[in-house]
């Protein structure tokens, strides 16, 4: 039984601790989510990030992530475009550390 409980609190822990890596996908706003990269909505996440709307990376696979706030610096240049990102993933939320377009 003692067994048991420790490996499922490992695996517990494991699940709830940061991801490190690199993935692909665009920068947008949570309102509107746009992801083609067309002029049209690159200017559409930019004016609503601008108006109080939470920064998330989409994923190439559709996965949703919030940006975290230090984070903001790095990717407000790049809000609306297909971008690859390095950083840290923990729950729902990515922490940035490079941008590249």
């Amino acid at each position: 039984m003692k067994k048991a409980l420790v490996v499922f609190a490992l695996t517990a822990f494991g699940s709830m601790s940061a991801f490190a890596g690199e993935w692909s996908g665009t920068i947008t706003d949570a309102k509107c989510k746009h992801t083609d990269g067309t002029e049209a909505h690159i200017a559409c996440a930019q004016k609503c990030v601008k108006g109080g709307s939470d920064a998330v990376f989409i994923t190439a696979d559709n996965k949703v992530l919030t940006i975290d706030k230090a984070s903001m610096d790095k990717v407000t240049p790049h809000i609306g475009h297909k971008v690859t990102v390095t950083g840290k993933v923990t729950g729902d939320t990515i922490t940035v550390d490079s941008v590249k377009m």
